[in-house]
């Protein structure tokens, strides 16, 4: 499992690199729909860890 460093650095690369993408190609470029899927599974990821720690703070 990726740290929240780690993953919080990849998500922001990612964010750069599909933005870069799209517009040069287009955003129907299968590149930057590519990236777009894989930021999509780390920020849900990122949400769930978030959660996981908040909850633990709680109790």
């Amino acid at each position: 499992m990726k740290t929240t460093d780690d993953l919080l650095k990849r998500i922001e690369y990612l964010r750069q690199r599909m933005t870069e993408v799209a517009l040069e190609k287009g955003f129907t470029n299968l590149e930057a729909i590519e990236l777009s899927q894989e930021l999509d599974q780390l920020l849900n990821l990122y949400e769930t860890q978030k959660r996981h720690r908040s909850k633990k703070t709680k109790y």
